[in-house]
């Protein structure tokens, strides 16, 4: 039985008063302060060493601690987690492991979690909210570099100047290798191709291009979902690939490198929007080549990508079978077909279609290895439907996507 916690050393000095007495009994006396013999006897032992001053405790500290930390291991741990605020225990480690530090130099991540707190750069959180379901929709996995590339335009804010900064991002999603953080306008589709146009050059093409549904990636009213953008990838060779309408976490790994973005870099906006496309290149950069991953075993993305084997300049224009009919679609959209002008979409303005006939009065419409409708022929004119389910041979020197989906 312990002692209660007030006045502890006051009723040890009562206790060892009362137990000194010739008549008492001690086991007795143990029991009325509702303490353990041997608890009783030892306070007696350190009374008659050390008189009342031994009645008090003494300091626990051990005299030596062998895992103890070093100082100028937790000094820059702290200096680590003051540049970069929103990195963690794992890759606050990781930095430290790879400016030199042995492993047993290098807390375990506990202790550096510990740190953090005991120096106020960190707080404990709750359990918070449970994990979301994971996507069940019919998307890709990246087993090497440049398998799959997921694209975004980060969400808007505005910088000292009161002008607007929206960055279009663009990733590797097997190495997390970020190849473009640059601010763009949403709506100029030139200005966007030309970035990607100098990242394809310098990187090389991917096998697809995930992106979300919403412009310039997507479109709810073209064929296929094309806009001039994904008409330019699908002449690549691109496969398309996009998430479900209202499911950001099904580019989950995007979306995270967003909030991450936000916090150091859209939290203390620059002064002008030049001055702020300087700071999210040299986060860029940072990103690529300073920050480790744990899905990378923390390696940097550096590390582990490498540019496309699938370079810009050996594309090879589609060639359509024998027996299709090749039409250029014009800027409005519209193609001729017997002299009649038949619209099909802007998105396919400056393009190459390919007509199957199906029927004396009917066609399918090929762009690439997709079916982006039919038209048939009624007499007064032309009238345009969806496309059936049947679907012949795709085009040569294309990708095909399955089942139409893109």
């Amino acid at each position: 039985m312990s002692w209660p916690v007030e006045n502890v050393e006051h009723l040890r000095m009562d206790f060892v008063m009362i137990a000194r007495e010739p008549e008492v009994n001690k086991s007795e006396a143990c029991r009325r302060f509702k303490i353990s013999r041997k608890t009783g006897y030892k306070w007696l032992r350190r009374y008659e060493a050390g008189g009342l001053a031994a009645l008090v405790d003494g300091n626990r500290r051990p005299l030596a601690c062998p895992l103890r930390v070093s100082g100028d291991v937790v000094v820059e741990l702290v200096r680590l987690r003051n540049k970069h605020e929103y990195r963690g225990p794992k890759k606050l480690r990781a930095m430290l492991l790879r400016q030199g530090y042995s492993p047993d130099e290098v807390p375990s991540l506990t202790t550096i979690g510990r740190i953090l707190r005991r120096s106020g750069l960190s707080k404990a959180k709750g359990r918070g909210r449970p994990p979301k379901q994971l996507p069940t929709g019919p998307l890709s996995s990246a087993q090497e570099p440049n398998a799959v590339w997921t694209v975004d335009l980060k969400g808007w804010w505005r910088v000292g100047d009161g002008s607007r900064c929206e960055p279009l991002t663009i990733r590797d999603l097997y190495s997390r290798f970020l190849f473009c953080l640059r601010p763009v306008a949403r709506h100029r589709t030139e200005e966007v191709m030309a970035v990607f146009e100098e990242v394809f050059e310098h990187y090389g093409l991917p096998d697809i291009i995930r992106s979300d549904n919403g412009p310039p990636f997507a479109s709810i009213t073209g064929p296929c979902g094309l806009t001039r953008l994904s008409a330019w990838w699908r002449i690549l060779g691109i496969k398309l690939e996009r998430i479900d309408p209202g499911h950001p976490e099904q580019n989950g790994g995007h979306e995270r490198m967003h909030g991450d973005l936000a916090r150091e870099v859209e939290s203390r906006p620059a002064a002008t929007v030049a001055e702020e496309t300087l700071r999210l290149e040299r986060w860029r950069i940072e990103f690529n080549l300073e920050r480790p991953h744990e899905a990378l075993g923390m390696k940097v993305p550096g590390e582990v990508y490498h540019p496309s084997s699938r370079k810009l300049r050996d594309v090879k224009p589609c060639v359509y079978p024998l027996g299709f009919e090749r039409r250029r679609v014009r800027r409005d959209g519209c193609i001729l077909l017997r002299g009649q002008t038949v619209y099909l979409s802007e998105a396919l303005g400056k393009q190459d279609v390919g007509l199957e006939r199906l029927s004396e009065t009917g066609w399918r419409i090929w762009f690439c290895d997709l079916v982006v409708g039919e038209i048939c022929w009624d007499g007064a004119g032309f009238t345009r439907r969806p496309a059936t389910e049947a679907r012949p041979s795709s085009p040569q020197n294309c990708n095909p996507c399955p089942d139409n989906k893109v």
